[in-house]
């Protein structure tokens, strides 16, 4: 893919989406930087990853919501690597429930979870990117940004406002050759999609396992995705084979969004 030897960042990669992305990235030979809450997890995640593709992993406890512990995983990458090419901004789903059960603390928690540690991760990482004339900035959003979900307000108002951030930093960082692109998810078979089927279980009094089951439900190929397929769009978009794609928002979902564009 022609990025062997780029420096990366992927969060909350200890698990799920992250993880997977982590992996595949390090498959093409990039350096990686991953971070997550959990330490123990993470730098078990560091292991696997250098096991399977002895590649150089640096592993960076940050919650993304506090802005200290990202700069510090920012200054770490650079301390050890150099600089930051790759940019891969992903966190946790904020809770679901309607707009009537959230208080103005709970927006402000899924703002600082979702958004603003995109805008801060992508604040510090493009000045490297620019003295480089080379980047990729790949904002982990949701399928929600295009058809939003019923309880799911939070999501689809903050992955909204990432959407309409990428979209202005494409055009500002273009010049520099720098690409920043949203993917977004449906239905892929992580931690979340297991959330998702027990609060639908509770809701429609049925069992967790009918639940799972009924996420394929609405999906054209019949099926929930794996993260290995969501993994391998994200590393495409960080390749120099992705060398004219920016701006744009890119679903991954088989075919559960029903608009057309």
């Amino acid at each position: 893919m022609g990025i062997k030897d780029k420096v990366a960042i992927v969060t909350a990669s200890s698990k799920g989406l992250g993880k997977a992305v982590a992996l595949g990235l390090s498959r093409e030979g990039v350096k990686l930087t991953i971070c997550a809450r959990g330490e123990g997890e993470l730098q078990t995640t560091a292991r696997e990853i250098e096991s399977e593709t002895s590649t150089e992993v640096l592993a960076v406890p940050c919650d993304v919501s506090k802005s200290e512990e990202i700069e510090k995983v920012v200054a770490d990458t650079v301390n050890k690597f150099g600089t930051v090419d790759i940019m891969v901004n992903n966190a946790g789903g904020p809770p679901v429930g309607t707009f009537e059960q959230f208080s103005i603390e709970d927006w402000q928690k899924a703002i600082e979870l979702n958004l603003f540690s995109t805008i801060t991760f992508s604040k510090l990482v493009i000045p490297y990117m620019k003295e480089s004339n080379w980047g990729r900035i790949i904002n982990m959003t949701s399928y929600t940004v295009k058809q939003p979900v019923e309880g799911l307000i939070l999501s689809n108002t903050v992955r909204a406002g990432i959407a309409g951030l990428t979209k202005t930093l494409s055009n500002e960082l273009g010049p520099f050759n720098i690409l920043v692109n949203n993917v977004s998810p449906g239905r892929i078979h992580t931690d979340r999609i297991t959330q998702l089927a027990e609060e639908r279980a509770k809701q429609s009094g049925i069992s967790f396992e009918e639940a799972l089951k009924s996420m394929d439900d609405g999906i054209p190929l019949g099926r929930v995705g794996q993260p290995g397929e969501f993994a391998n769009l994200v590393v495409f978009l960080a390749s120099e084979r992705a060398s004219y794609i920016t701006g744009d928002t890119i679903l991954i979902d088989g075919g559960l969004s029903k608009g057309i564009m």
